[in-house]
């Protein structure tokens, strides 16, 4: 279900989706207690781990292309950044946790490939 050539695109949508709603879950508390510059250290830190977590997760539900869909979690969680902003300017350091999300969720494939190759 919800597979299109191999990918599992829904668990894809859903770990991007879970991964936001993940990083706002930790940066928002983060910023009304320490202030707003504190968003430019702990969103960069927490979109990594997000993606990384959720990736894993949505590695336990597929069978091959483990980085190929963790990097999927990545680019979601991104581009729902993107899209609840406008695309408006931001500054460098959410474009840098941008590009962590994105190796965070590759890193969290690799990871559950790796499981998986272990648990055969």
């Amino acid at each position: 279900m919800g597979t299109l050539g191999g990918i599992h695109w829904a668990r894809a949508l859903i770990g991007g989706l879970l991964a936001e709603v993940a990083v706002f879950a930790v940066v928002v508390p983060i910023s009304l207690a320490l202030g707003q510059q504190s968003l430019l250290y702990s969103a960069p830190v927490a979109s990594l781990v997000a993606c990384f977590l959720l990736a894993l997760w949505v590695g336990r539900g597929v069978s091959s292309r483990f980085v190929l869909h963790g990097v999927l979690v990545g680019v979601v969680a991104a581009l729902l950044y993107v899209g609840l902003t406008r695309a408006q300017p931001e500054p460098f350091a959410y474009v840098v946790a941008h590009v962590l999300k994105i190796l965070g969720g590759a890193a969290g494939g690799f990871v559950a490939g790796r499981r998986a190759a272990l648990s055969s």
